[in-house]
């Protein structure tokens, strides 16, 4: 493993880049943390303000510059990336690698390819790059409760979303045999029914398809009353097993594999928990997990 140590020491070009770009808590790695959250802001804004075509028309240059800046930084960013890791494929085709890979290329492909204009929307998924930093620098510990918490009471959730699909789909049938018979109904068929049926339910109430006889009325009071009475079903599962994730929490470091670029493993890993790579973390005192300065833990990952 030695011919791999300048990859994540604090000597040589690679492994100054690898602390700068995977190491959230020194000085450097928080700074270009820093600089990219706010890249990754106004590549965004540019995005959407381009969509205006009264402030196209007139900044429409500048936005093109600005476009282009940002397509050139998060693709040396990118490739860089690439470089400083032990194991590139792995970062390329791993989740984030991907949105890495989809923040610089449509631009490409606006250029050479006619009609793929719209791929340019793809330039909004650059706003995924934020819960990379957020959870580097360490802000994403109370979002990955939460999705354990979804992750856990998925079971549960699956049942409560058949048993509303089932309930939908009495409500619609019933719906269309009560008011299909009129001669201006829009319940015209069993799925429009059904429609009106998940819209009532839900509370949405588009207001595009309304009940014209007084068996439908009736129905369609119905539907919301039991929506009210059982929407918040998903949201105690939810709380539950949050709560209970919360209460069986391990702390997380911020530190990255040095094959994969993965981050979220817990104080005691030795093995990256995506690529199986040796990890050899710096030791922590008892002290905060976080709380390491810059050149700590010399030793390779």
């Amino acid at each position: 493993m030695a011919g791999d140590s300048s990859l994540s020491g604090r000597n040589g070009i690679r492994g100054r880049l690898w602390t700068i770009i995977f190491e959230a808590e020194t000085k450097s790695g928080k700074a270009f943390d820093v600089l990219l959250l706010l890249a990754i802001g106004l590549s965004v804004v540019a995005v959407m303000l381009d969509s205006i075509e009264s402030f196209a028309m007139r900044w429409g240059r500048a936005l093109k510059a600005a476009e282009w800046g940002f397509t050139l930084l998060f693709m040396t960013e990118y490739f860089v990336r690439i470089w400083v890791v032990r194991r590139p494929a792995r970062y390329i085709f791993s989740f984030f690698g991907i949105i890495d890979f989809l923040s610089w290329i449509p631009t490409f492909l606006g250029m050479f390819f006619l009609g793929s204009q719209s791929l340019l929307v793809i330039r909004i998924l650059r706003l995924l790059r934020m819960f990379r930093v957020l959870k580097m620098v360490g802000h994403m510990r109370g979002a990955s409760i939460i999705m354990r918490g979804l992750l856990a009471s998925r079971a549960k959730i699956t049942v409560f979303f058949f048993a509303m699909v089932v309930l939908a789909t009495i409500m619609g049938t019933v719906a269309y045999l009560l008011e299909s018979g009129q001669p201006q109904s829009k319940f015209t068929n069993i799925p429009v029914s059904i429609y009106w049926a998940i819209v009532t339910v839900t509370t949405l109430g588009y207001g595009d398809l309304a009940p014209l006889t007084v068996e439908g009325k009736f129905l369609s009071a119905l539907c919301v009353l039991i929506g009210y009475s059982i929407m918040a079903v998903p949201t105690g599962i939810v709380i539950g097993e949050t709560v209970n994730a919360a209460m069986n929490r391990q702390d997380e470091t911020t530190d990255a594999c040095p094959s994969c670029g993965v981050h979220g493993h817990l104080l005691d890993a030795r093995y990256c928990r995506r690529c199986g790579e040796r990890l050899n973390l710096p030791e922590r005192g008892p002290g905060p997990p976080h709380s390491y300065k810059e050149g700590a833990g010399e030793t390779e990952p």
